[in-house]
C-alpha cells in the first residue's frame, strides 16, 4: 500500500501532532508499507531527525503572500521555490506560535475553499505531485482545516481520503464567535468528500463530530501511540535521597495550565504534610507566552518558592528521557479539552505516575492504563491535595508506576497505532474496489 501522509509543520517547535505523524509513519514502514510523509506550511521538526520524504508544499510564506497579494497568485514556480527554501521558511516562521488566530480567519477560510481559494496555485502543485509522481493508494490529511484539499484530491486521484482529527478546535475556539462559526460551517461543507476521519480518543471523536457537525459513523478511534525506544518495560525505582520532583512536560501556554500547577505547587511548599519538593518544567515557549511564564515565576517568588522551580526549556528526545527520569510525578492540568495527551503516555512509559484533570482524553487514558489519578479541572486546591496524597504514599505511587508503564508498552505503542490505522486504510480500499 502506498500512503501519502500529509503533515503540518509547527513553526520549528516540537508539536504533539508532528511527533505522532512521525511515529506513525515509521511504524507503518516497519510493518512493510510504503509511506511518504509530505510536509506543509513549515519544515517538520521530529525527534527521529529523519530527512523529509518530499519538498514542502503550501509553504507558509507563499500561502501568506498569496492571501494578501494577487501578484503572488501568478508568480512563476522559480520564485515560489525561493520562498519555500527551508532556511528561509524556518527563519520566517520561527515565531509562528505567536500568531493570533483572529488575524488568520480569512487565510483559514481561503484554504478551506481549496481550489476556489486564493492558494489554488499551491493546491494545484500538491495535487499534481501526488497524481504524477507519487500515485498513492490513500491520502491522509493532518487536520480538519485541510479539508479544502479533499474535493480536488478525490477528483484527480480517485483514491480514499482520510483526515486525522488532532486539535484544530483549539485554534478555532480562539476566534471571535462569528468567525468561529464561519470556519466550522466551511469544515462541515468540505467534510462530504472525505471517506473517513481518525480521532485519537473516543472523547474527541464525539466532541469534534459535534463541533464541526461531522458524520460520527465515519469517525474512527485510533488511540495515540508512542515510540517506546529508550523506555524500559519495567520502571526503575527512583532514588529517594533527592528532593521529591513534580514535573510538567508540554508547551508553555495558558491552555496547558502551567499556572494551575504553579498555584498548587505554592500550596504544597507551605503545607506541613508535604515533603520537601521541587517543580521542574520543560516545553516550548513562544515569544508571546514569555510574559505568561514570567508572571508564574513572579507568583512563585512571592510565595517564597522560586528556588524550588526550574524551567529547563524545550527538550529533544534524549533530554526528554532524562527529564522524565528525574521526576516522581507529572501533571499537565490543561484548561482546554486535550484530544491526545502524548505527554501522559510518555510519563507513564517512564514509570512516572500522573495527576490530570477529569476532562478531555485524560479519563480514557487513566482508565486504560491505571497509571494516575484524576482531579476536578481548574482546581489548584484539589490538585495540591492529590499531589500530597501520592507524595506521601510510596506504595501507591509504585503501584501506579508499574501498572502505567506496563499498560503503555502493551497497548499504546506506535506499532499498535500503525496497525489500527492500516486496518482502516485497508477497509476503505476494499470498499472502493
Amino acid at each position: 500500500m502506498r500512503i501519502a501522509l500529509i503533515a503540518a509543520g509547527a513553526g520549528g517547535m516540537y508539536c504533539g501532532s508532528c511527533l505522532r505523524d512521525d511515529a506513525l509513519a515509521r511504524a507503518m514502514r516497519a510493518a512493510g508499507e510504503d509511506v511518504l510523509v509530505i510536509p506543509t506550511y513549515t519544515p517538520l521538526r521530529t525527534e527521529s531527525g529523519d530527512d523529509p520524504d518530499a519538498p514542502i508544499f503550501l509553504g507558509g510564506i507563499n500561502v501568506y503572500l498569496q492571501q494578501h497579494s494577487g501578484i503572488f497568485r501568478h508568480t512563476p514556480r522559480w520564485i515560489d521555490g525561493i520562498l519555500d527554501y527551508e532556511p528561509l521558511l524556518r527563519a520566517a516562521t520561527r515565531n509562528a506560535g505567536d500568531a493570533d488566530p483572529n488575524t488568520l480567519v480569512d487565510l483559514t477560510l481561503s484554504l478551506l475553499e481549496g481550489e476556489h481559494g486564493r492558494q489554488k496555485k499551491e493546491i494545484d502543485r500538491l495535487v499534481r505531485f501526488l497524481r504524477d509522481e507519487i500515485r498513492p493508494d490513500i491520502v491522509n490529511l493532518p487536520n480538519a482545516l485541510f479539508l479544502g484539499l479533499a474535493p480536488r484530491m478525490r477528483d484527480e486521484l480517485g483514491v480514499p481520503i482520510v483526515c486525522s482529527l488532532t486539535g484544530s478546535d483549539v485554534f478555532v475556539d480562539q476566534m471571535d464567535p462569528r468567525d468561529r462559526e464561519r470556519v466550522k460551517q466551511a469544515v462541515h461543507r468540505r467534510s462530504e468528500r472525505v471517506d473517513a476521519f481518525i480521532a485519537t480518543s473516543s472523547f474527541y471523536a464525539d466532541h469534534i463530530a459535534s463541533y464541526y457537525d461531522l458524520p460520527r459513523e465515519r469517525t474512527h478511534v485510533v488511540p495515540i501511540g508512542i515510540d517506546l525506544t529508550g523506555f524500559a518495560p519495567l520502571p526503575s525505582p527512583r532514588d529517594r535521597p533527592r528532593r521529591f520532583t513534580i514535573g510538567y512536560l508540554a508547551r508553555i501556554c495558558r491552555q496547558k495550565g502551567l499556572h494551575l500547577l504553579a498555584d498548587a505547587f505554592a500550596m504544597l511548599v507551605r503545607r506541613d504534610d508535604a515533603p520537601p519538593c521541587r517543580l521542574r518544567v520543560a516545553g516550548y515557549i513562544s515569544r508571546r507566552d514569555r510574559t505568561y511564564l514570567a508572571e508564574i515565576e513572579q507568583r512563585l517568588a512571592a510565595a517564597g518558592c522560586a528556588a524550588q522551580f526550574e524551567y529547563v526549556g524545550e527538550v529533544d528526545r534524549a533530554a526528554k528521557l532524562a527529564f522524565l527520569q528525574s521526576l516522581d510525578l507529572l501533571s499537565v492540568p490543561t484548561v482546554f479539552l486535550e484530544p491526545k495527551g502524548l505527554y501522559v503516555l510518555e510519563a507513564l512509559a517512564a514509570g512516572v505516575p500522573v495527576v490530570q484533570p477529569n476532562h478531555g482524553s485524560f479519563p480514557e487514558l487513566i482508565e486504560a492504563t491505571g497509571g494516575g489519578v484524576l482531579v476536578e479541572p481548574d482546581n489548584p486546591d484539589q490538585l495540591a491535595d492529590a499531589l500530597v496524597d501520592l507524595m506521601n504514599d510510596d506504595a501507591r505511587r509504585n503501584e501506579l508506576s508499574i501498572r502505567g508503564a506496563q499498560a503503555v508498552h502493551k497497548r499504546f505503542s506506535a506499532a499498535r497505532m500503525a496497525a489500527a490505522t492500516l486496518d482502516i486504510y485497508k477497509e476503505l480500499l476494499a470498499q472502493s474496489k
